[in-house]
């Protein structure tokens, strides 16, 4: 006899039978994030490849255009910034600068941002009053992860996805957001041809 079907004898009463659920904290999910800037136009199979298992995609500016960004955001769900070269149908959809949460980590992204201790002035305001746990740029075309102590945050600057510039690899970076937990970080280069 199950101890609900005693209870229900011992109190004569019908007894329903509901399923619920507890809760102790919010439900947390793990994302895959894949990041990339200054693709200058330029998406293909090898980013796609690399990209495959992420669940957003977030680019940190140098878009190149509406039509890239449109095929990328109809391969993945796409959180972008506009870059210096991008025209003003991507910067009119997408911001200068872009702050979010996922999961439980503060994000900040912008393209022209700079790093530690070389942060542009307009950055340096916002990480003082937003203390974001990430802050993402782009523009220099160099792959860049630091931890920042001054301001307590990891900066990422994913490198170029693209073929224009001066790059010798094109890069691109994947990471894992678990809760308030940054992991698993993952590198692409590609010879630039």
């Amino acid at each position: 006899m199950r101890c609900i079907d005693w209870y229900a004898e011992l109190m004569e009463v019908p007894v329903e039978i509901y399923h619920l659920t507890f809760f102790t904290k919010a439900a947390k999910r793990m994302k895959r994030i894949g990041l990339l800037s200054d693709t200058h136009g330029r998406w293909d199979e090898k980013l796609a490849n690399f990209f495959a298992n992420c669940h957003e995609l977030w680019h940190a500016g140098d878009i190149g255009n509406m039509a890239t960004a449109d095929t990328i955001n109809d391969f993945k769900p796409l959180r972008a910034v506009y870059g210096n070269i991008d025209d003003s149908l991507v910067r009119t959809t997408y911001p200068e600068f872009l702050q979010f949460t996922c999961e439980g980590v503060k994000v900040l992204m912008t393209h022209i941002g700079g790093y530690p201790k070389r942060y542009e002035k307009k950055v340096i305001t916002m990480l003082k009053s937003q203390k974001p746990n990430l802050f993402i740029s782009g523009h220099s075309h160099i792959l860049k992860v630091m931890y920042d102590k001054d301001y307590d945050l990891l900066h990422i600057n994913p490198g170029a996805a693209g073929v224009s510039g001066f790059h010798v690899v094109r890069t691109a970076v994947r990471f894992t957001v678990d809760g308030d937990k940054m992991k698993d970080l993952e590198i692409l280069e590609i010879p630039r041809s």
